[in-house]
Formats: structure tokens, sequence, C-alpha cells
């Protein structure tokens, strides 16, 4: 049997149909102000009596039997002014309420202004569909309205509505009047008043005061927890938030999914990964781990928390995913560096036909961009036409930085020339483009072009300034940059200080590097690294030492990059114990598996002479990169034996690693010390095979070869057929072999040539003066002696150090600084007694200058 009710629906679902097939016939309106005319043949609806027919009508406006709720609310409605209820405050709270969940704002409003009587109802109605569609000043007017017309009481649905108008309009003043309002009709402790007033007050960034009318409230609901918690989140006090779920946990109220999206956001803020995974298994215990919300959050917490692996096996456990999902997991890839995982995960999302947002494709596109993988940056960029996703703002930024970071210039020119309306973001990705690849003069005019258009630079506009300026050694337009970043009021930022920190050390300004430091009220751990890497750049290792003795008492953690650039200044200064004391922290830090750490320990143990250490180093190293290949020729090179480097070379091959610039200039040094003059020809002439362009260093290594197997006209003959310009380096190759040979003449020409090309090199003067004294012409020597002085040439005095006690001890020829000199140079004068006893006869001419 059917029940009457449903039969009346069944009955009225087929009189809207044949209503749906007039609409085609008549153009029917069915506002409040023109009644419309129903032919013969539909009649109204016949139902009993008034209150039967307004909750018929109440039903059918709540019930979905259309795909077009828009057409049927109005369908309903031009029925309810036939029936003559269109007066009725009851059946118009409904529409209300309907108009606003099929976001028909304006005929909501038209409806609104008809009603001859309003309630609060009416009014509560009209002021949340205007905050929930945006309409936030509307919301705040109705309010008035409210206020002035009506002599209705708002109450809390009204009042939470209202707040969540202020906060859409970012108009603290309103909140704060409102607040007030609150606490004087009585609401400050309603529960849902409250929670709006703790969103309003986080969402502004007044985490305190949000806590005040929290901690004020006697009853909290999941959701007051969830915005509490969320507000600290947001604002970056996630430790704070994990005290608030602790504290949640001791009360009677259930953590939901929302509280526990919250925490796990907290916890990938901290990168707290016990945390985190406590609150996965509570979501197991609480069986709500088949909520596709609260696995896509944990996915989230699991890539940031550089566990990718953990996120990828909840992402393939997953029975269904939504585009946040795939999202979420390509985006952990990324910003993990998978970034060929990201490619491959965005091939098997487009395959499932699954439509991509925007923000999937700026991740896929980022990662094309770190990989320099053009060809899928372009199959990206054709996917988004398809797609329609080019006008998105997040994709042609993106597009930019991919083809900038893929060394296409042009294309990242054409993207940004062809945008309808550039702002800020995509001058920066262009700067940074222009940036990236050196181009400072196409890098200022943007910016020109950026303040003549009056687009305020950010940030990010001076960082990628000051970055090309440092890669440049332009110190002076570093100084009206940093002056600049005064004016706009962020000198001080974390990053801008970072960056100023670095431009200064490069462009050998350390001091002021370090003043720039100093003033930073803030430094998080890439200032640190900044100034780290500044003092060993500038070769002030001692100091790099003593800054992080004040690092240790900061509550800055060190990470590798800060172990680093210690371990090159313990390799700068061949101070072993030092390098093992930071090897040591590594290790207990979990840090020694970075790849930039293992290159720099296999360099430093090698500079100390090591050599075991820094293969066994070299050996247990997981992703052997061309780096720490090179590390290893040029230990074994620099330590004479060739025949090991020319193997490291081989096997350096066969695993498939690309050699590059710098690997050659260790291979062909490795065969210049062992004279293997066929083998380093033969690597010579490889290197165009490997697409590797040949440099100065490798035409001085060629030239060394040649002159340390006594070739000194072949190797004369071969830099004159060179195809570059040769740099003074080269001839000072010849010039070095012919000293050890003993050739004048040659020596004389390669001298003349060396000092031509680079005048105030001291090292050609002070290699032909050795070869006059070694022949005993000391006139000559003189001649040389006085053309450096009359060309102000100086020659950069000879320097050793030695470490005592923990302590460097630095000795520069002729130096006399030292507290205790004189207890020295007495030490030195018997050791020079006792080896002249010996028999020990100094060579003097060899020593001609070189002290």
């Amino acid at each position: 049997m059917v029940h009457p009710l449903m039969r009346n629906h069944i009955w009225v679902k087929l009189h809207l149909k044949s209503c749906y097939r007039n609409t085609k016939k008549q153009a029917f309106n069915f506002s409040t102000s023109v009644s419309p005319q129903f032919p013969p043949q539909n009649p109204p609806l016949q139902i009993p009596n008034l209150r039967a027919k307004r909750r018929e009508f109440s039903d059918l406006l709540q019930l979905s039997i259309s795909k077009n709720p828009r057409l049927q609310s109005k369908i309903i409605h031009g029925q309810i002014i036939v029936s003559g209820l269109q007066l009725d405050t009851f059946l118009a709270n409904v529409l209300l309420n309907v108009y606003s969940k099929c976001d028909c704002v304006d005929n909501a409003r038209v409806l609104f202004d008809k009603m001859p009587h309003k309630n609060l109802i009416t009014w509560s109605s009209m002021v949340s569909m205007y905050s929930q569609h945006g309409y936030s000043g509307e919301a705040l007017m109705v309010f008035v309205d409210l206020q002035r017309t009506s002599g209705e009481n708002p109450n809390e649905f009204v009042l939470a509505s209202v707040l969540r108008a202020c906060s859409q309009l970012g108009v603290v003043e309103n909140g704060a009047q409102l607040h007030g309002f609150v606490i004087k009709s009585g609401f400050d402790q309603d529960v849902y008043v409250g929670t709006s007033l703790i969103d309003f007050y986080s969402k502004h960034g007044d985490i305190d005061e949000a806590r005040l009318v929290f901690d004020q409230l006697l009853e909290k609901t999941a959701v007051t927890w969830t915005t509490i918690i969320a507000g600290y989140t947001k604002c970056g006090r996630s430790e704070v938030s994990l005290k608030l779920f602790a504290q949640m946990r001791e009360t009677d109220v259930v953590p939901d999914r929302y509280v526990v999206s919250s925490v796990l956001s907290a916890c990938s803020m901290l990168e707290f990964l016990e945390g985190g995974k406590q609150i996965h298994a509570y979501v197991l215990r609480r069986g709500i781990e088949r909520d596709i919300s609260v696995v896509n959050v944990l996915i989230d917490f699991y890539t940031k928390c550089n566990r990718v692996k953990a996120g990828r096996i909840l992402f393939d456990r997953m029975a269904v995913k939504n585009i946040i999902s795939w999202t979420t997991m390509i985006s952990g890839y990324m910003q993990n560096s998978f970034d060929w995982e990201a490619l491959k995960l965005f091939g098997e999302m487009n395959g499932l036909s699954c439509k991509l947002d925007g923000f999937a494709c700026t991740s896929v596109l980022t990662s094309c961009g770190t990989l320099e993988a053009l060809k899928q940056g372009k199959q990206v960029h054709a996917y988004t036409i398809k797609a329609n996703l080019e006008s998105d703002e997040f994709v042609k930024n993106g597009l930019i930085d991919m083809y900038a970071k893929s060394n296409s210039l042009d294309d990242a020119r054409k993207v940004f020339d062809v945008m309808a309306e550039q702002n800020v973001i995509s001058y920066n990705a262009m700067i940074e483009g222009y940036s990236s690849q050196e181009k400072l003069s196409e890098a200022l005019e943007l910016f020109h072009e950026m303040r003549v258009r009056l687009f305020p630079p950010s940030l990010l506009t001076f960082v990628s300034l000051l970055g090309v300026s440092a890669s440049l050694f332009a110190l002076e337009l570093s100084k009206q940059i940093h002056g600049l970043i005064i004016k706009f009021g962020v000198s001080l930022n974390i990053f801008a200080g970072s960056s100023l920190v670095d431009v200064y050390s490069k462009c050998g300004y350390v001091r002021d590097a370090r003043l720039m430091f100093e003033e930073m009220n803030e430094k998080d751990i890439v200032v640190w690294n900044a100034m780290f890497f500044g003092y060993t750049q500038q070769l002030e290792n001692e100091e790099a030492l003593k800054l992080y003795s004040s690092l240790q008492f900061s509550r800055e953690k060190p990470n590798g990059f800060t172990f680093a650039a210690l371990i090159t200044a313990a390799s700068n200064l061949a101070s072993l114990p030092h390098g093992q004391q930071f090897h040591n922290q590594l290790v207990k830090m979990g840090l020694d598996f970075c790849p930039f750490v293992t290159n720099s320990l296999v360099d430093m143990y090698a500079k100390c002479g090591s050599i075991e250490e820094a293969r066994k180093i070299f050996n247990s190293s997981i992703g052997r990169d061309v780096v720490c290949w090179n590390s290893m020729v040029s230990t074994y090179a620099q330590h004479g034996e060739a025949e090991e480097a020319l193997r490291m070379f081989r096997e350096m091959i066969k695993e498939g690693i690309q050699p590059n610039y710098v690997t050659f200039v260790a291979v062909l040094s490795a065969c210049s010390h062992a004279g293997f003059v066929e083998d380093g020809l033969n690597h010579f002439n490889s290197m165009p095979g490997f697409g590797i362009e040949r440099g100065t260093e490798h035409y001085a290594c060629v030239v060394s070869l040649l002159g340390r197997s006594g070739k000194l006209f072949e190797a004369k003959e071969f830099i004159e057929k060179m195809p570059i310009e040769p740099a003074a380096v080269v001839w000072r190759s010849l010039l070095s072999a012919c000293r050890i040979a003993g050739n004048m003449e040659l020596g004389k020409y390669a001298a003349e040539m060396a000092i031509s090309t680079d005048p105030s090199d001291s090292g050609s003067y002070i290699l032909l003066s050795n070869i006059f004294a070694s022949k005993g012409m000391w006139a000559d020597a003189k001649m040389v002696r006085e053309r450096m002085d009359s060309s102000r040439v100086v020659k950069e005095p000879g320097r050793s150090w030695i470490e005592v006690n923990n302590k460097v001890n630095a000795f520069i020829a002729r130096d006399t600084a030292h507290p205790e000199a004189d207890m020295i140079g007495s030490v030195l004068d018997i050791l020079i007694q006792h080896i002249k006893g010996a028999g020990y006869v100094p060579d003097a001419a060899s020593l001609f200058m070189n002290d």
C-alpha cells in the first residue's frame, strides 16, 4: 500500500513534468511580481485544506526530484502563487533557503523585498545566504536593516553569519564592534557564536584574542576545538595546536575528521613524525581511515615529513581517489625532489581520464623545471590548453618558471607576453628566469618596467635580483638593491637577510655580511648557513669554526648544508681533528648519507691526507653523483696515484655516470703528473664525444703534460693552435716546464706571453726570475724583480699553519706577529744548526723569490 504523502508527491511530480513541457511553449515568470497563467489542462493542485497545502509545498521544496533544481524551485514558487500562498511567511522562508542552495541570490532578494511579514528566520536566512555566497557587504547591510526596521533581536545564527561576513571582508573593527554587541546581547557563552568569534580572530592573525574567547566558553563542540587548533596551525604555532589536542582528548568531545586533519597539519608543519604516527594510529582505531579527506591529509603529512614511501602506500591502498588525492601525492613527490615519479604519476592520472586541476599541473611543471625536462614540460603545457587551464594564474606562472629553468627563456617570455594581466608573481617568475641565466640587463629591464607599472616589488623580486648580482659579483648593484630593500621595509626579513649575507660574502665584503647577520633579529638555519659559506668562500675558515660555537648556543639545529660548509672549512685548514668531529656529529644526526655531505667528507679526508678514509666514505655512499666521483678522481690525481685515478674514471663511465668539465680536469691532471702522454691526449680528444666543451684548464693540463715529458716545442705548437685565446695560466704551464727543463730561451718567450696576457700575475715573473737565478744570471733576475716592482705587481706571501692544542697557528713569510715569535725563531735556529751539522746544503737558487 502506498503512503498518502508519497502518493501526493508522485502526483505533484507528474504535474511538474507537465509544467516543464508547458514552459517550452509559454514564457512563465515565477517571480512575486508577475503571476503565471497556466493552461486549462493543468489546473491548480487540488489539496484538501490550507495547512495541508503549506506542508505539501514545504515537503516538495525540500525534495530533489529534478536535474534542474533552479527551474524546479521557480515552478513550485509559481504553484504557491497560484494557490494563494504567496504571502505565507513560512513558505517564503523555505523558498529563501531553497533559492540560497540553488545559488539564486537575486531571486531570493526579490522574494525577501516583497515579503510583507518577516520574522527572525527570514532575516537569518538572508544574512546566512549572503555570507555563504561571499556577498559580505550585503550581509552586513541586511543585519543593519534588521536592527533598524525590525523589532526582532538577532539570534545566535544571525550573529554567527554576520561574523563570517566580517571575516570575509577583513574589517577587524566591524568584528570587534560585533563582539561587543555579542557580549551586551548575552550570547558570549553561546558555543555557535563563540566558535564564529574564534574563527574571526584566528583568520585576522589575532590568535591570542581567539584563545581568550575559547577559554571563556563553558561549552565546546568538536567544531570549536577544530577552529582554535586550525587557527594556531595557520599562524605557525603548531606546538600549541598539539597541546590543545591533548587537552581535547581529556574532555567528552570526540575528535572528528576535521580535528584530525587540523592536528595532522600541525604535525606536518613541525615535521613531528612520531606525533603524526600517533594520530594515524588513532584514525585506525576510530575506523575513519576510509574517509578520503583524512587519508589525503595523512599522505600530505608523510610526504612533508620526508616519508614519501609511506605516503605512496596509503595512496595505493585507497579504494577511491579524488582529485585532491592525486594532487597531494604528485605535490609530495615534487617537494621531496622525486621529480620523475611526479611525472610518472601525472601520466597515470591522465591515462585514467581524471580531470587534472591547476594545482596538479603547477606541481608537475615545477618538477619538469627541476629536471630541465623541456619535452615533458611542453606536453603538460599542451594539456593545460586542452583542459582550458592556460588562463589559471598559477599555471601561467608555473609555465614561465618551467621554461626558464629548462633554459628556454624565449618560450618563457612568450608565455609572459601573452598573459592578459601580468602581476607581481609573473614578473617575479620572469625575473628569476633571467637571473638564473645571469642575464642581468634583461632582469633589470623587467624590474624597471615593473616599477613603472606601479607593481610593488615583493620579497622574491629582491631575492632574485640579489641572486644574479651575487653570481656576477656586482657590488654596487647589490648596494642599490639593499637600499631599496630598506626602503620597502623588508631588510630584516630572513630571506632578504640571507640573500644580503650571501651577496656581500661573494663580493668579498665578508665584514659587511657579518654586520648584516648581526642586525637580524630573527635567524633561521638558512641565514646561519649563508654566513658559514661566506666565511669559507673567503677562506676565513677560523671564523666559520667560531661561528659554529655561537650556533650551538642558539635554538637553531644545524642541517646538512651547515656541516657541508664546516667540513669545507676544516678541509681548507687541513684540520683532520675538526673534520672528524663534524663527521661524528653528522653520523649522530643521521645526515651522513646526504650526497653533498658525502662529497664534502671525501674532499676533506683527501686534503688531510687520509685517502683510505676518503675511499671508505665513497664506498659507503648510497647515491654517488658526478661530484662524488670527481672528488675521488681528483684525490688520487693530487696524491700522485694516477693509475688509480684513471681506474676510477673508467669505473665511473662503466656505471653510467656522465663526466663533466671538472672530471676531465682531474683526469688530465693525473696523466700530466704521471707522464701518461698518450692516455692524456686520448682523453683530451674524447671530450667532444661526451658533449663537453674544452676550456682553459684542459688546455693548461695538456701543455703541462707535454712539457713535463720534455716535449716543450710540441707544447708551444699546441698553444699556438688553440681555438681559443690562451690565458696566462696556459703560458705559465709552459714556463714552469721550461724552468724544470732549464730551457731559458723558450722560458723567456713563454714568460713574456704570460705577462702580456695578464700583467698583474706575479707567478710568471717569479718563474722567469727563478730560471735566471738557476743559470746564475743574477742581473737578469734583478731586472725581472725591478720590472715587477715598477708594474706594482705584488706577490702573495707564502702562508703556512699548524694546529696545536685545538688552535690553528698561521705564519706568513717574515711574519713576527705571532705572540711567541721569538721562541719559535730560536727553536728554528737550533734546528737549522742541526741539519747543517748533518751535511745539508740548501739550494739557494731555486728558492729565489719563492718566499
